[in-house]
């Protein structure tokens, strides 16, 4: 019989191809949705519903495994003092409910995989390469981002094997961060935001989900590891190789820093500032990169 993978976020841009990719592998696939949904052949659907507390307990007794996806999006909206609880809670109350109902009938775990991001190193731009030893930034990012992993190791205190998966940005054909910033460059429009010189951590949306089945079937993994491609790519190069996959070169000016802080708000730090990191320790585990030249990555994006 196949082993189950339950998905919180399975109904996004990363958990449907995450989905794909499981069942592609031999695995069944659970998904907790706030909405009513048919089960299909390929995924069983179970309802949450995170403002009444409440998560169906036969989605935890069924699973053999469980991927952490949820969350709301970082910049979606303005951070206010209320957006940001919300984005916190989104991330930390699901792993809360999980727990509970761990430890209420005494349920074991194969494994359980959260996912978490490079902001846990904080809005900085600097030449130093993060690795998972890096200490955790004090800002919002980077604290949301330690407590978010620490809820997750409130399922490890349990004795199951956990996993963190250390985001970037994410590439997908349609999807995900080039959805939002791909029509503007399509249209001509494509600029360089404030000095251009922020890092951008990237990943190819086929590599991130490689690595998330590696973490189910890999024994030997635990604890944190970063999901970005090791390389120098700043916005400026980012913002470049787009309008030239696009078949023109930059001809706007910069958008000034002080017109994205009047139009974001804090949320501007997400896009003005960003660190290198590295992914030696994923790839000690075997693991390797099949988009690691953001050039050839994009482009199949956007073919």
């Amino acid at each position: 019989m196949a082993k189950n993978v339950l998905i919180t976020g399975g109904t996004g841009f990363i958990g449907k191809y995450l989905t794909d990719v499981l069942t592609a592998n031999g695995f069944s696939v659970s998904v907790l949705s706030r909405e009513n949904r048919k089960n299909t052949d390929a995924v069983t659907y179970y309802k949450w519903d995170l403002t009444r507390n409440y998560m169906d307990e036969n989605a935890i007794l069924n699973a053999d495994y469980i991927i952490h996806l949820a969350g709301e999006g970082i910049v979606e909206k303005r951070w206010t003092e209320k957006r940001k609880k919300v984005i916190l809670e989104s991330r930390t109350q699901p792993i809360e409910l999980i727990h509970s109902i761990l430890e209420k009938h005494n349920k074991s775990l194969d494994a359980f995989v959260s996912a978490s991001a490079v902001g846990i190193y904080g809005a900085v731009t600097s030449q130093n390469i993060c690795t998972e030893e890096t200490q955790p930034a004090n800002d919002f990012l980077g604290l949301t981002c330690q407590q978010w992993e620490n809820s997750a190791d409130t399922i490890g205190a349990l004795g199951i094997r956990t996993v963190k998966i250390r985001t970037g940005i994410v590439f997908g054909k349609g999807e995900g961060f080039l959805k939002k910033v791909a029509p503007g460059f399509k249209a001509g429009f494509g600029s360089i935001l404030g000095t251009g010189k922020q890092y951008l951590p990237w990943i190819h949306i086929e590599d991130l989900s490689q690595i998330y089945l590696k973490s189910i079937i890999d024994a030997e993994m635990h604890g944190a590891y970063n999901a970005a491609v090791t390389d120098n790519t700043t916005n400026s190069g980012f913002s470049r190789i787009l309008a030239n996959l696009y078949g023109y070169n930059l001809w706007l000016p910069r958008v000034p820093e002080f017109i994205l802080k009047i139009v974001l708000g804090k949320m501007s730090e997400a896009v003005l500032k960003g660190q290198r990191v590295s992914s030696e320790k994923i790839e000690k585990t075997g693991f390797e990169f099949q988009y690691n030249d953001i050039e050839i990555a994009l482009s199949s994006c956007l073919k």
